[in-house]
């Protein structure tokens, strides 16, 4: 039985339909030698650098056409739609919630089903189906309630205006979830030769050059854009985003023939739920030892053996019987026997919970952008006498930053540090992470300190009751939170973005890359029960809210020492996770680096070595 079940292998349909004609199960027809060798040629022509210029245009018009329509939205729902505040702010509340987890139904259809080309795809025109609509609702007069003057009553949005407005926030949302759930991974798609010694420093810098380009497009959207709309209309400002997202689609289109297009496999959530019900099923069996071959794996595939984590899980992949797995391989019941794959997928997802948790906290923080807006109003903002920064734009300080530090991180530092140590050098994805953290901290602390100087030279001047008072104090100490928290986010999220690619199957890279995205709408929920909390706790017993309208009579000081409190124990929090979390794939391949070259020198001091160049060889 044990020898049986040894030797029982796995064989592809094809495989079979070969050894059926052949009688030689061990060799081919030539004709199809020579048809796989062709086909070996033409997907080594596609992909690689060249890829990724287009990739990285396609998300970053679409960023700039999407955030570029969010800043002014509640302006246009007020004012052309005649929405009370409360009742806009909750319709935008919805679309940015919709907007932030739609990417996570993208990822789950993008790695199971469609593939990330055609995700992005569907996505691309879905959202640009959303943008024209939103343009339309401009250019249409009875697409929206007709103007009015105050003091005369305006007229309300009918259920059918409001619905044709609604439709286009739900369209642009269902196509940023196509576009940003797969994007990343799809440029990655395009450079991952996992076997070639440089893949690592390709991809490094990849997921660095995206995460600056897209960054820059925010920036660009949150001025130039912004601009428009203030200064030529609705219709100008709606029109100039839908041919951005025009140019984005057609320059995807464009470079479709040069794509690694990889196939969609079967549905990962799907097999997660079948490992859970198998181990279950398994429970009482016992793990046989890794060199047993009782194992069910896929013909082929790198996973040949569970890992020792998690072992409970392991046993979902147990062979117990050669009748358990179809002469094409597959199990004939998938709810009692898994492969391995699917168990070690179950697994990578399970143990990055608790490091993907730890990025939670940096997104409540940066959800605070509400905070120095108001700062900034009772600040003096002139650079010249005849410029002022508007209060909305410190926001850019921070956005600035991100883009200086990666290009500085990925041209200069490295470089220059590999130049000196005579050797590739990089830092570790789990050591940025953490720095971020801390960053997020510190940018929390200098938000603390400089409110409170702010607000004790409010009083002193005499506006503790005027919050709208101009106080003597330039609004430039703002800068110094944005660069930190700016680097802050460029440390961690690109750490996060790398770290969950490598650690997971190449099958979970869409999921990979929206965990991230799916961390900031956690972030932004929990940011607006914290503030509710806040404020109900602190104005108890007639006392004023920390988050009081009146800026001078709050405390907002207390609440940036909050958040930074929060944020130094989460940073305890991610060191205990990445303490108890296996060393990272590249620790792995670092360590097995160094190995090597401990070896080739220990080689090198042999007499008899070859690699010897001195006089007593």
């Amino acid at each position: 039985m044990e020898k049986e079940m040894k030797n029982h292998s796995v064989i592809s349909p094809s495989e079979s339909k070969v050894e059926k004609e052949t009688g030689n199960p061990s060799s081919g027809i030539g004709d199809e030698n020579d048809t796989d060798m062709e086909r070996l040629t033409a997907r080594s022509r596609k992909g690689g650098l060249i890829t990724i210029p287009f990739i990285i245009a396609n998300e970053g018009f679409e960023k700039v056409a999407s955030y570029g329509l969010l800043p002014n939205m509640i302006l246009y729902m007020m004012n052309v739609y005649h929405l009370g505040f409360a009742k806009a702010n909750y319709i935008l509340f919805l679309w940015s919630a919709a907007t932030n987890f739609t990417p996570i139904i993208g990822a789950f259809l993008a790695d199971s089903y469609m593939g990330r080309c055609l995700t992005i795809s569907l996505g691309c025109i879905v959202s640009l189906l959303g943008m024209m609509l939103l343009w339309l609702t401009a250019m249409i007069p009875g697409a929206k309630p007709p103007t009015c003057s105050p003091p005369l009553p305006c007229k309300s949005a009918t259920p059918a205006q409001l619905f044709f407005l609604i439709a286009s926030f739900g369209l642009m949302s269902i196509g940023a979830g196509g576009i940003r759930s797969a994007s990343m991974a799809f440029g990655a798609d395009q450079l991952d030769k996992r076997d070639n010694a440089g893949n690592q420093r390709a991809l490094e810098s990849y997921f660095g050059l995206y995460y600056a380009a897209t960054t820059l497009s925010v920036l660009v959207a949150l001025t130039g854009i912004v601009y428009i709309q203030d200064h030529m209309g609705w219709k100008v400002g709606f029109g100039v985003p839908v041919i951005l997202m025009f140019l984005s689609v057609l320059i995807f289109f464009l470079a479709s023939p040069i794509y690694i297009k990889k196939a969609a496999t079967t549905s990962l959530f799907t097999g997660f739920a079948q490992v859970v019900v198998a181990a279950y099923r398994n429970r009482k069996l016992a793990l046989p030892p890794p060199e047993s071959g009782y194992y069910h794996h896929e013909k082929g595939s790198s996973y040949m053996v569970p890992s020792g984590k998690l072992r409970f899980l392991s046993k979902a992949c147990v062979l117990q019987n050669p009748e358990d797995v179809t002469p094409s391989g597959a199990a004939s019941n998938p709810w009692n026997l898994c492969t391995v794959q699917q168990v070690e997928e179950l697994k990578a997802l399970i143990r990055a919970i608790p490091i993907w948790t730890t990025g939670i906290m940096m997104s409540i923080n940066i959800s605070q952008s509400a905070f120095p807006l108001l700062q900034a109003n009772t600040m003096d903002r002139h650079l010249t006498s005849s410029f002022e920064i508007p209060a909305g734009s410190f926001g850019v300080f921070m956005i600035i930053t991100i883009t200086v530090w990666l290009i500085l991180y990925d041209r200069v530092l490295l470089p220059l540090a590999s130049k000196i140590r005579g050797k590739p050098v990089r830092v570790g994805t789990k050591f940025r992470m953490g720095a971020g953290l801390f960053m997020t901290a510190m940018a929390m602390a200098v938000s603390a300190i400089v409110e409170h100087i702010r607000r004790r030279k409010a009083i002193d001047q005499g506006f503790l009751n005027n919050p709208r008072g101009l106080v003597n104090m330039s609004a430039m100490w703002l800068v110094p939170q944005n660069v930190v928290a700016g680097l802050a986010e460029a440390l961690n999220a690109i750490g996060q973005f790398e770290f969950y690619y490598t650690e997971f199957p190449k099958s979970m890279s869409s999921v990979a890359a929206s965990l991230f995205g799916l961390g900031m709408a956690v972030g932004s929920l929990l940011a607006s029960v914290l503030l509710s909390a806040v404020d109900k706790c602190t104005k108890r017993e007639g006392k004023e809210s920390w988050v009081s309208n009146n800026i001078n009579k709050g405390r907002f000081d207390y609440y940036y020492w909050l958040l930074a409190i929060m944020s130094f124990i989460n940073l305890l929090y991610y060191i205990l996770c990445s303490w108890l979390y296996e060393p990272c794939a590249d620790q792995v391949k670092k360590g097995e680096v160094e190995e090597k070259e401990k070896e080739l020198e220990q080689r090198s001091l042999r007499p008899d070595s070859p690699f010897r160049t001195d006089a007593t060889a």
